[in-house]
């Protein structure tokens, strides 16, 4: 009897260290995954929230009070030039933001679209009002325009996703795939073959195969794609070489967190100076230089960019090689060589097995499915983001008229609306206030006085330029005269003056929910299953309170006054991705996984239409967003801080179904049956996969 309660003390003690050290890895994750959540979305509002020129490089041929006063309003760095054809070869060869010429009978203002489609809107609308303050018109003019196929400038950053994401997920997968041998010797030679096959992949889809740039680019892009994804693929190895698994975190915070954050890829001398700086040292902004330089400028101004890739590059080489060639990393390498052989032998050997299985080939066959899983996962990111984002075009734009007018007739031959008629501008700012329409125009009562067009900019950081440009040119066809009026129901703070801040906080809550699951479950497996989802409700709480306060009052991007309701909107978000995530990962095991990124990150969140808003989607992008979470997350909360909520009623029921369902299927699932058996480096690989560079 004695024995026996010893035996049984002995059995609950057992099973009390278990529940705890159970308990210590789930919070480990947890925390983990809420300071990363917290970090990333730290620096990519910081970086992109305020788009302004800081010290931007700028031409100027002669003396003007103009170009003085324009500096009043935006920060300049002026280059002195003897004549406006030195200032146009600065510009030819990328050099240059824009110049200012004086000169009889007029001044010129040039303006460069192809080095920044934001920094063009900022650097006109600086000289128009220093002209008209100081009486002085000048004459305007384009050079290095940007083609039809992108319009806005978004090309550069879209690209940058699939090489960086490509590169990073090869060194990442191939890592666990060979069993973290990061120095074996082919390790090198197979993923710079693997950085030249995804480059020719997203060459060929972004390319031929959706237009986003001309065929001319093809060959001058190749290898400029594949030094790209070999810098950031080398370099990545090298750091889990010396690192192990803990270098798969650090180079996520590093080329995709950090170094994403400081891309530029709308415009390098727009992001705040100590973010164009820091990622002057890292691959994505040299990146994003090197492929605007040869895509726009002929190949001019490279050597910075050439001279950092290439030196991660090999940087990344020589640590790979000598890992492989050090005697203590030869010997650990044989080490666990011998432990896996060990292991695979006692599998053998147990009862459950009394045949030994043959002999497994080397892990050439696991190596090989993880470069398919990249090659794979890369197309999915060149053609989603590329085909959803590279040439915004309006579709039936919500638009309001309050009588008939010829300039609206004019204007919708160049852009396509769906409007609607109001009795008068009260009702259709009424209209405005709840998020109906996206502008409207009143048309002139007095003959010979101008008719307003009223744009907003709290809707879209895209459609208030786009309408104001098609209803001018309208104006001027029909030869009336028209006056452009900016309303919003809730004004635009000071540090999102483009309304970017949702859609650059909704890629960390989405990324953040289902880390949160695949590391819990990673952490804890089997054994976490009766409490994951009370764990996970606890997680978004927290997450969601985490990013809006970071968002809210570190950064300022929306009033304080919003503070509260935007908390739970943000939990929801965390709470319906993770619990979705869970109910795949208990099914299919760590494909559920790999079925989250491809539903949420690559197909939901092209499809939710982000700063841009639904008009601008192509058609299929358009009608698949209904039904995911990233686009009715997004107008969530966007409707909710700019729209006092109005229009939020589906996109809040979706959501719940999400939540709701999810959480009951995984309450029975985790009742009925075991845990599904996961490959938990694969599992946490997958998680690490997030976007960033992507034009908002």
């Amino acid at each position: 009897m004695a024995e026996q309660q010893a035996a049984g003390a002995t059995t609950s003690a057992e099973a009390g260290a278990g529940t705890r050290d159970v308990t210590r890895k789930a919070v480990i994750a947890l925390v983990a995954v809420l300071v990363l959540q917290a970090v990333f979305v730290l620096c990519l509002v910081s970086a992109l929230q305020l788009l302004t020129p800081r010290n931007m490089p700028f031409g100027v041929v002669g003396s003007s009070q103009v170009v003085a006063q324009a500096q009043s309003t935006v920060s300049l760095g002026l280059i002195s030039y003897p004549s406006q054809s030195a200032a146009m070869t600065a510009i030819g060869h990328g050099q240059l933001y824009g110049a200012y010429i004086t000169g009889s009978p007029a001044d010129t203002l040039i303006l460069v679209p192809a080095k920044s489609f934001f920094a063009r809107i900022e650097l006109q609308d600086a000289f128009l009002s220093a002209a008209k303050t100081l009486k002085h018109p000048f004459k305007m003019q384009t050079a290095v325009p940007l083609p039809s196929s992108d319009p806005v400038g978004a090309v550069v950053g879209l690209l940058l996703l699939p090489l960086l994401i490509g590169g990073y997920l090869a060194a990442v997968l191939v890592f666990k795939a060979a069993g973290g041998t990061a120095a074996a010797p082919w390790r090198a030679l197979i993923l710079t073959g693997y950085a030249v096959v995804g480059a020719t992949l997203t060459d060929l889809i972004a390319g031929p195969g959706l237009g986003a740039y001309s065929s001319s680019h093809f060959w001058p892009l190749l290898p400029c794609f594949a030094l790209v994804t070999a810098a950031v693929v080398l370099a990545a190895a090298a750091i889990q070489g010396l690192l192990g698994t803990l270098g798969t975190l650090l180079v996520a915070v590093l080329f995709i967190v950090v170094g994403g954050s400081g891309a530029g890829g709308l415009g390098t001398y727009m992001l705040p100076v100590y973010w164009r700086n820091l990622g002057a040292v890292l691959p994505p902004q040299n990146a994003v230089d090197l492929i605007r330089n040869v895509l726009y400028f002929g190949g001019n101004n490279i050597t910075t960019p050439l001279i950092v890739l290439f030196a991660y590059a090999l940087a990344g080489v020589a640590v790979i090689s000598y890992l492989n060639w050090n005697p203590r990393a030869r010997a650990a390498r044989a080490a666990a060589a011998a432990a896996r052989a060990r292991s695979e032998m006692a599998e053998a050997a147990s009862p459950g097995n009394p045949a030994p299985d043959p002999p497994r080939p080397k892990r050439r066959r696991p190596i090989l499915i993880a470069l398919l899983i990249c090659a794979f996962m890369e197309c999915l990111f060149a053609a989603n983001y590329m085909s959803s984002g590279h040439q915004p075009v309006a579709t039936d734009m919500p638009f309001g008229v309050t009588g008939s007018s010829p300039i609206l007739t004019a204007a919708q031959k160049s852009i396509s609306l769906k409007v609607t008629t109001y009795p008068n501008e009260t009702a259709a700012k009424t209209a405005i206030d709840q998020a109906q329409i996206w502008g409207a125009l009143i048309p002139s009562s007095t003959p010979g006085s101008p008719s307003t067009l009223i744009v907003v900019p709290s809707i879209s950081d895209l459609s208030p330029l786009d309408l104001a440009v098609r209803f001018e040119q309208a104006a001027v066809s029909v030869r009336q005269l028209l006056t452009v009026q900016q309303y919003a129901p809730v004004p635009l703070p000071p540090k999102d003056p483009f309304g970017l801040v949702q859609s650059l906080m909704l890629i960390p809550l989405l990324v953040g929910g289902y880390m949160s699951s695949t590391l819990l479950l990673a952490a804890t497996g089997r054994a976490g299953g009766r409490w994951r989802a009370a764990a996970l409700a606890g997680f978004a709480v927290l997450a969601g309170l985490v990013v809006d306060l970071v968002v809210c009052y570190w950064l300022q991007g929306y009033a304080a006054g919003k503070v509260w309701i935007v908390w739970p909107i943000c939990s929801l978000i965390v709470a319906a991705v993770a619990f979705v995530a869970a109910v795949l990962q208990k099914l299919i095991g760590s494909l559920g996984t790999l079925l989250t990124v491809i539903v949420v990150i690559l197909f939901g969140n092209p499809s939710s239409g982000g700063a841009n808003g639904v008009p601008y989607l192509p058609t299929f992008w358009r009608d698949i967003g209904p039904f995911l979470p990233p686009r009715n997350a997004y107008i969530l909360l966007h409707q909710t801080i700019y729209f006092s909520g109005h229009g939020t009623t589906q996109s809040l029921i979706v959501l719940l179904i999400y939540l709701v369902a999810a959480a009951a299927v995984l309450i029975v699932l985790d009742r009925l049956r075991a845990e599904a058996r996961v490959d938990a480096d694969a599992a946490e690989a997958a998680a690490m996969t997030v976007p960033v560079g992507a034009a908002p």
